[in-house]
């Protein structure tokens, strides 16, 4: 059987391109979008279908995960990359209005888990199952700075869960790494980044399709190991 992937947010940007270059790799991908209308015209000739999906509703998801379980009855990769930045630039976290912090955990961390728990039994049935979060160099801790505080404690979670779910699932067929796409010519990356989003999804794509020896619970960029 055709093996299937899941790419979350992947009507534009990093997303999109992740979910044509897996369609490109032989996958059969369900490309999510809180609006699929919109996205679908995007996706014409490819072997990809666009589902809805607003990850900050457990309905939404479990709608999402029944239909995943009806058809096609499998799923082998997952990649979280739907995110908000809701805190671009230079801002302070003293002055960080809480409200937006709980709104970007909530899609960029809850969201994330909420999906990656309702895909977990099918994942677990793959011979070879993989989990992508995608992440950011913002959430290192290793050179923390200032700005954008709720996108960076909302990725520095991320990376939390993805070590998390890569101890819980040790011993088993299914991987979980975290990436970073780079600075992305995207919506958030906005158009002075120096990387198209074609580049930043590369290192997604390795991590989805990791042979059996591949690492689990690391933090890449272009294909090399990161600092948390």
């Amino acid at each position: 059987m055709q093996s299937v992937a899941l790419v979350t947010g992947a009507n534009r940007g990093i997303g999109f391109e992740i979910a044509q270059g897996l369609a490109r790799q032989g996958y059969f991908v369900i490309a999510t979008a809180r609006h699929p209308a919109e996205a679908r015209p995007a996706f014409i000739g490819q072997s990809v279908e666009v589902w809805e999906l607003d990850q900050r509703y457990a309905g939404s998801v479990a709608h999402l995960a029944e239909r995943l379980r009806r058809a096609p009855g499998r799923l082998d990769v997952l990649v979280n990359n739907a995110g908000v930045m809701l805190d671009s630039g230079r801002r302070s976290a003293l002055a960080l209005d809480p409200d937006v912090l709980r709104n970007t955990l909530d899609v960029n961390l809850v969201g994330a888990l909420r999906v990656t728990q309702a895909c977990a039994p099918l994942l677990r049935e793959s011979p070879a199952g993989r989990i992508v979060n995608v992440s950011s160099s913002l959430a290192s801790l290793d050179g923390m700075g200032s700005g954008t505080p709720a996108y960076r404690m909302s990725k520095t979670a991320l990376n939390a869960l993805t070590r998390i779910l890569a101890a819980e699932f040790a011993g088993t067929t299914v991987k979980v790494n975290a990436m970073c796409p780079g600075w992305c010519r995207t919506e958030i990356g906005g158009p002075q980044a120096p990387r198209s989003a074609h580049e930043g999804a590369d290192t997604a794509l390795w991590l989805a399709s990791l042979p059996e020896d591949g690492p689990s619970g690391g933090f890449f960029r272009d294909r090399e190991p990161l600092a948390w």
